[in-house]
Order: C-alpha cells, then sequence, then structure tokens
C-alpha cells in the first residue's frame, strides 16, 4: 500500500494562495491603468498630439542623421570594394611577361583579385575615355605600358600602402599608383558625423525628457489632491507613480510613432530630387529607410524615454507631496 505524500501545511497554502492574490491584484492594476492613461490622453486631443508632435520634432532630426550616416556606411562599403592599386608593368615586357607577372602579383599575400590589362587594351581604353581615335592612331608606337589593377583583401590604408611596397618591389614592375587621401577623408567625415550624430541623439533625447516631465509635472499638480487622499489610505508611491509612468510611455510611444510617419514623408518627398541628381552623374542611389527593425529601434528609444522623463518628474514631485 502506497503512502501518500504528507500534505503542505496550512499556513504555507495560505501564503501561496496570498501571493497568487497580490500578484493578480498587481497584473489587474496595470492593466487599467494602461487603459486609464490612455483614455486621459484621449479626453486631451489637441494637447496630447501637441506633445506628441514636439517629441517627434525632437526624435527626427537625430534619426534623420543616423540614416544618412547608415546611406555613409553603405558607401563607404562600396569605396572600400573600389579601392585599387594599379601596378605599371615596364615598357619593354611582353605579354607572357606580363601574364607571368600578372600570376607573381596574384600570389602576394593580401591580393584579393587582379586584372590585366596590355598595352593594347590600355590604348584602347584611353581612346574611347578621351574620343581621340584619329590623334592616336598616327603614333608609330604604342606608349602605354601593361598593366595590373590589383584589388586588396584588406582595404585599410596602412594594409594598401605595405602591399603597394611589396608590389613595387617585384621585377617588372615599374610603378604602383594609389590614391588613398579621398578614402581617409570620407572615412574621417563618417566619423565625424557619428559623433555629431550621438551628441545630436543625446542632447535631442534631453529635450524629449524635458517635454515628457513638464507635461507629467502639470498632470500630477492637476491631482495633487487625489495623490494627498490616497496616500493618506496608505497608498505607496509606486502605486501613484504607475499611471504617469504609462502616461509618459504613451507620450514617448505616440511621438516615434510620428517621427516615424515624418521620415516616411520626407523619404517620399526627397526620393526624385536625388534620384534625379544621382542619375546626372551616372549613379543609381536610393535614400535609406528605417527598416523593420531601425523603426521598432526608434519607437523602443521614444517610449523608453518618455517612461524615464515621467519617473523623474513624478518621483521628484512626489516627494514634495506631503498628506495633510
Amino acid at each position: 500500500m502506497s503512502r501518500q505524500p504528507p500534505a503542505p501545511p496550512r499556513g504555507a497554502r495560505s501564503q501561496r494562495t496570498r501571493s497568487s492574490s497580490r500578484f493578480r491584484g498587481w497584473l489587474r492594476h496595470h492593466r487599467a491603468m494602461v487603459l486609464d492613461s490612455a483614455r486621459r490622453l484621449l479626453r486631451r486631443p489637441i494637447g496630447s498630439l501637441l506633445t506628441m508632435l514636439a517629441i517627434a520634432i525632437a526624435l527626427v532630426l537625430p534619426a534623420a542623421l543616423w540614416l544618412a550616416l547608415d546611406s555613409a556606411r553603405l558607401l563607404d562599403a562600396e569605396l572600400d570594394e573600389s579601392a585599387t592599386l594599379t601596378a605599371y608593368l615596364e615598357p619593354h615586357v611582353d605579354e607572357a611577361q606580363a601574364e607571368r607577372i600578372g600570376e607573381a602579383v596574384a600570389a602576394q599575400e593580401g591580393v584579393g583579385s587582379i586584372r590585366l590589362i596590355s598595352a593594347a587594351e590600355g590604348m584602347a581604353e584611353f581612346q574611347q575615355a578621351l574620343g581621340l581615335d584619329d590623334a592616336l592612331e598616327r603614333l608609330e608606337d604604342n606608349p602605354l605600358p601593361a598593366s595590373i589593377v590589383v584589388v586588396p583583401s584588406d582595404p585599410a590604408p596602412e594594409a594598401v600602402r605595405e602591399l603597394a611596397g611589396e608590389l613595387e618591389a617585384l621585377a617588372g614592375v615599374d610603378e604602383v599608383r594609389l590614391d588613398l587621401a579621398w578614402l581617409e577623408r570620407l572615412r574621417h567625415l563618417a566619423e565625424l558625423g557619428s559623433r555629431l550624430a550621438l551628441a545630436l541623439g543625446i542632447l535631442f533625447g534631453l529635450g524629449v525628457l524635458l517635454i515628457v516631465g513638464n507635461t507629467i509635472r502639470l498632470a500630477v499638480e492637476s491631482r495633487r489632491q487625489e495623490i494627498e487622499v490616497v496616500m493618506l489610505i496608505g497608498a505607496t508611491h509606486a502605486f501613484v507613480r504607475r499611471p504617469f509612468l504609462y502616461s509618459g510611455a504613451w507620450y514617448g510611444l505616440g511621438g516615434g510613432l510620428l517621427a516615424w510617419g515624418l521620415l516616411g514623408l520626407g523619404n517620399q518627398w526627397l526620393t526624385v530630387p536625388v534620384s534625379a541628381l544621382a542619375a546626372s552623374y551616372g549613379a543609381t542611389f536610393s535614400l535609406p529607410r528605417l527598416g523593420p527593425e531601425g523603426s521598432a529601434m526608434l519607437l523602443l528609444c521614444s517610449t523608453l524615454l518618455g517612461w524615464l522623463g515621467a519617473w523623474i518628474a513624478v518621483s521628484r514631485h512626489l516627494a514634495e507631496i506631503r498628506p495633510r
């Protein structure tokens, strides 16, 4: 005959029951405060919309700069792929020797890929680029040497300079040309833009905190008597603070949604002239969009900023309220 496990003590069961009941009550209060804070915002649609619009304007500029930097990073990646060295071979090198030198160049460490351009191909490209077919055809000898276009595996300026020195030391290579100044300038500008975006993000984030904090401060003052009454009957600061925190989160979420919409409208408005400008330079370029991850990040940051601004404002003013 199997033994039944001993029943838990009555005190332990009642303690678990009380804990479960408190947790359900805590969830019900949170749900009620979420709905109540939303209803309070809807009762004042104009004021709530203006507050959200102010938050959206504060978020649009750093978000737009972040998108511009993201576009610059994509452009920088394309420029890294186009960062090449040109190794000009000595004039007496024939095609067979040029192929052997090309194999030696391809075997060097740090070389991603190569393209051998013979003297005849170089002259043909030169004629096509300048449109001087008749004048160049009168030349008895081709003055252009064969060359090897090298794409380095590591586009970092230091690695490219080291590779250029190694290639210049190979037999049959007359000169190695590279121009990294423009690439370095672009990277310095990208770094400057990143720091500027971070500074603006922090600055406008503080602006969002001030906007939400001032709005919540006015809400606290308008409900001061109600707060004093609930504190008299034993309400904790967390209980009193909760509806205002949800109001701040609603403000932040609404401001984030408006900022997302403004960014989308701005993208649509600028797409045509930007595409036309890029086409005039023979290139294709489209303005970057936030995408799902960027949109989620924008809404999350705006909601957190609204919640934090409300928490700071409520905590400060609750410390000043004393039930009478």
